[in-house]
């Protein structure tokens, strides 16, 4: 009796993999009929790398002609002594964006993207967690009336991966995010949507959908996983982005876009200490058209390149504009 019932829940499980396999890594998806390509900018990274990041900047909006940012608003830039904000330095960004008449995405928080992710001013750092939560809320508050009568910003993204647990962060909190982001809309008297966004490769999408107006993912095809201590190539199809949007669409009539999408390299320490020879294994000009030609076939309308410091870096440093010139091609 033990071994029928044994077999029947094998069989099972069969099944329902047969099914899950079928469902998320065969079919074609449609693919978009125009799609929305931009690009993520972070000051801190570009001056990391040791570029003039108001040059990086100004080439991504010049040369390029990117005509939709995603910006990351660093809390230890804005506030670097508590109580005391500094914003001359966004505030050029998004009069540039404007200017330029390009469309921006302005991550804020505690958790705004780049290496550590969770970018604490130090005297931040000591606090306790109540605290922390308490003048996070306040720079919020800051940042969406100082800029609420910006033309150029159409979306908020409250935090960067805030469910996710990856960077040197002290917390991940879900009922604060929430708390977050009904603060921003109580403020926001355009009523611009939030962006939650959540990792592409392994995230259900589900918490993030609940909580913002749109769900913003990230794709990555090779990916250092510093537990093996190895680079992975994920083995899945743009059928699987296709069919996880059609169901937070279908479960919660919300959007799906992807606010990142790799077209940097990823090795086993920080881009600043990776020797170039191991920065083009992961990442070279035949990869970025591999990935850009992936994210065409998702199904998705919308998409934001991760990597517009180091193109310019690799330009302007590395005397090498192949990735540079592919960028202008398809923003153009």
């Amino acid at each position: 009796m033990r071994k029928k019932i044994l077999k029947i829940i094998i069989l099972i499980l069969i099944v329902l993999f047969l099914i899950f396999v079928g469902y998320f890594f065969i079919g074609k998806p449609p693919q978009a009929e125009k799609i929305i390509w931009g690009i993520s900018f972070s000051q801190k990274h570009a001056k990391d790398l040791g570029i003039n990041w108001k040059e990086n900047y100004l080439a991504l909006l010049n040369d390029l002609e990117a005509k939709n940012l995603r910006i990351s608003a660093h809390w230890d830039l804005i506030e670097p002594e508590q109580g005391e904000y500094y914003f001359e330095d966004l505030d050029w960004q998004i009069k540039e964006a404007e200017d330029h008449k390009a469309r921006v995405i302005l991550i804020i928080g505690m958790k705004s993207g780049r290496w550590p992710e969770c970018h604490l001013p130090k005297w931040a750092a000591g606090l306790t967690k109540e605290k922390q939560q308490e003048n996070i809320l306040k720079l919020i508050e800051k940042i969406i009336l100082r800029y609420n009568n910006s033309n150029s910003i159409w979306a908020w993204q409250v935090e960067n991966e805030p469910l996710f647990s990856f960077g040197d962060c002290p917390w991940i909190d879900e009922k604060f995010l929430r708390e977050e982001v009904s603060l921003v809309k109580s403020l926001d008297f355009q009523q611009r949507p939030v962006i939650i966004n959540t990792s592409g490769e392994r995230s259900f999408w589900i918490k993030e959908a609940k909580i913002g107006d749109i769900v913003g993912t990230s794709l990555y095809r090779v990916a250092w996983f510093k537990e093996l201590g190895i680079h992975i190539h994920y083995p899945i199809p743009p059928t699987f982005f296709w069919r996880r949007t059609q169901i937070i669409k279908r479960l919660f009539n919300k959007e799906v876009i992807c606010v990142e999408l790799q077209a940097e390299p990823w090795g086993s320490v920080l881009l600043y200490d990776l020797p170039i020879e191991e920065q083009k294994k992961t990442m070279n000009l035949e990869q970025f058209k591999k990935n850009i030609n992936f994210a065409k076939r998702t199904g998705l309308k919308e998409f934001y390149l991760w990597g517009g410091e180091w193109w310019f870096w690799l330009k302007e440093v590395q005397k090498d504009s192949l990735i540079w010139d592919e960028s202008k091609k398809l923003l153009r």
